[in-house]
């Protein structure tokens, strides 16, 4: 990982945030490096939505290129439903599998714009992403299916639905 210039860092660490920050903007500014390459989900779910983005990514300014990935199951599902299967399971689910398939469709790149936040910029490249993989787009992010969800989330998509009703 050191030769091909990843940048790691420890989310829960405040300092690590920072440095990355810095990091990513020197490599941006540098146009003799190439592009990174950043999964701005944080973990990946059942192929049929795209959840919230980490800000961070959007923060630094730059050109993003979208890139949608979507799996196509038929042969072989590269998802791995960790509340079901074991680590060891799913790689020889994977291993097994007659193929992995996935369509690839890579967007125009986009800029934030001059009045947009990063949390709007990140959403609006989401929302992009979503349409053309043909997926739903989540408002949380994947913390969600290893966590417990807290009662303020859950009161405030019970007050939208009795607006509904």
């Amino acid at each position: 990982m050191q030769t091909t210039q990843h940048v790691l860092f420890e989310r829960s660490e405040m300092k690590d945030r920072h440095l990355v920050r810095k990091k990513i903007r020197e490599h941006i500014a540098d146009k003799t490096k190439l592009p990174i390459l950043i999964f701005p989900e944080g973990t990946c779910i059942n192929n049929t939505s795209v959840m919230m983005f980490k800000k961070g990514s959007f923060e630094v300014g730059g050109t993003i290129h979208p890139v949608a990935i979507k799996y196509d199951p038929r042969f072989g599902d590269a998802f791995w439903n960790s509340t079901k299967y074991s680590m060891m399971t799913y790689v020889f689910k994977v291993m097994t599998s007659w193929a992995i398939v996935c369509n690839v469709w890579y967007l125009p790149p986009m800029v934030k714009e001059e009045d947009e936040d990063a949390v709007h910029f990140a959403n609006r490249v989401k929302t992009v992403i979503a349409a053309r993989g043909g997926m739903s787009v989540l408002p949380w992010d994947g913390g969600l299916k290893r966590k417990k969800v807290k009662e303020s989330f859950k009161e405030e998509q019970q007050k939208k639905y009795c607006q509904i009703v």
